[in-house]
């Protein structure tokens, strides 16, 4: 039976404490960075156990800012995973390194450790590991690999809020870590995003980088304690967060284990009716990690069904079930074969998993019964292409 109404496959998770901080902060003398903004930091670093939060436009300007503070620059080269958003690549490019890819593991959809230091030369500076979907990477194996080589480590956690490895949550690992707060994640402001770090200098120079390399924030200048002078000690950006968006993210941190929770739920309804059925692939999580399931990949057995991915997501839009795909592996698009000589066959198993990959529904507005529409949609189309 089809569904009546359409379920999109990512709706943000947003309650009445959001919208009343929202408009509290809309009457106050205060909209662009200011205490509400401070106070967010304050409380996504007692979450995460970091040292240091420093908020941001987004997780892509944590991750340049990243990068820039550590001094990534013209000529360096820097290892990442093809499968992955844009952001990834492009930020390696900002700085004028070149981005290289090792190929993932295919159980985890994450970067094969036992592939990285392969690629390693005189020219690397750094390692950015993307915990896909919400399941953390090998952090132990990395970090020894970039101790061994005098590397960097920049973590894009931008699908791992609430992620674990060995107990120890994601944004306490690397030097630097970068989460997402974009409207799909697992909480959200709208846009934004935060970097976690331990290391005082790099969250110094963090905090100068994102307003434009001032030397002191924008709203300390207008407030009563501050003064009208300040300098400019680095070529910044314009990447700060505002106190509209920490309003929503103050009341969202406070559901973050809520939220995670329902998507784990979600999930373990997909992989209880989904781990039978032959021609599908399941997302595994490895025990010694907590998943964060801010996605939930659904790989086709395409050798044992007659219809491929491309195919099965229009049959699931029929039925009124949205889906996505994460991701288009890097080395794919236009861009990165144009510039760096990538192409087709290069990283087989990113392309292996792309293929046959299709991102269900997983959010905490959904229902159970929404999940079972899902599920019977997907039983559906199986049963109709064997």
């Amino acid at each position: 039976m089809i569904r009546k109404n359409f379920l999109p496959p990512f709706s943000p998770y947003i309650g009445e404490e959001e919208i009343k901080e929202v408009i509290d902060t809309l009457k106050s003398d205060w909209i662009a960075m200011g205490p509400k903004t401070l106070k967010f930091e304050e409380l996504f670093r007692e979450y995460i156990g970091s040292k240091f939060a420093i908020s941001v436009s987004s997780c892509t300007a944590g991750l340049h800012l990243s990068l820039v503070a550590l001094n990534i620059k013209d000529g360096d080269e820097v290892i990442t995973t093809p499968y992955t958003f844009a952001a990834t690549g492009n930020v390696i490019v900002h700085q004028r390194a070149k981005p290289v890819f090792v190929d993932i593991d295919k159980e985890t959809y994450n970067i094969n450790v036992e592939e990285i230091e392969k690629s390693i030369t005189d020219k690397t500076k750094a390692i950015i590991p993307v915990h896909y979907a919400g399941h953390p990477c090998e952090m132990d194996e990395i970090l020894k690999i970039a101790k061994d080589y005098d590397l960097y480590v920049i973590e894009d956690a931008a699908h791992a809020l609430g992620a674990e490895y060995k107990g120890k949550k994601i944004g306490t690992l690397g030097d630097t870590t970068s989460f997402s707060f974009y409207a799909t994640k697992n909480i959200t402001t709208g846009e934004g995003g935060m970097v976690t770090t331990d290391r005082e200098e790099i969250a110094e120079k963090i905090k100068i980088l994102r307003l434009h390399g001032i030397s002191r924030d924008a709203w300390k200048r207008y407030s009563s304690e501050g003064s009208w002078y300040y300098e400019i000690i680095e070529c910044g950006y314009k990447y700060n967060m505002t106190d509209i968006q920490a309003a929503i993210g103050i009341h969202q941190l406070k559901k973050v284990e809520i939220m995670r929770k329902r998507r784990e739920e979600i999930a373990k309804i997909y992989n209880d009716e989904f781990e039978n059925i032959s021609e599908l692939i399941i997302p595994i999580t490895k025990k010694h990690v907590k998943h964060a399931w801010h996605l939930y990949p659904l790989l086709l057995d395409t050798d044992k069904i007659r219809i491929n991915r491309n195919k099965f997501i229009e049959e699931l839009k029929k039925q009124n079930i949205g889906t996505s795909v994460h991701f288009i592996p890097l080395h794919l698009h236009p861009f990165y074969k144009r510039t760096f000589g990538y192409k087709k066959g290069d990283f087989p198993n990113a392309e292996w998993v792309y293929e046959r990959e299709i991102s269900l529904p997983i959010y905490p507005k959904m229902t159970d019964d929404d999940a079972i529409d899902v599920v019977n949609a997907v039983k559906k189309i199986i049963s109709e292409y064997k």
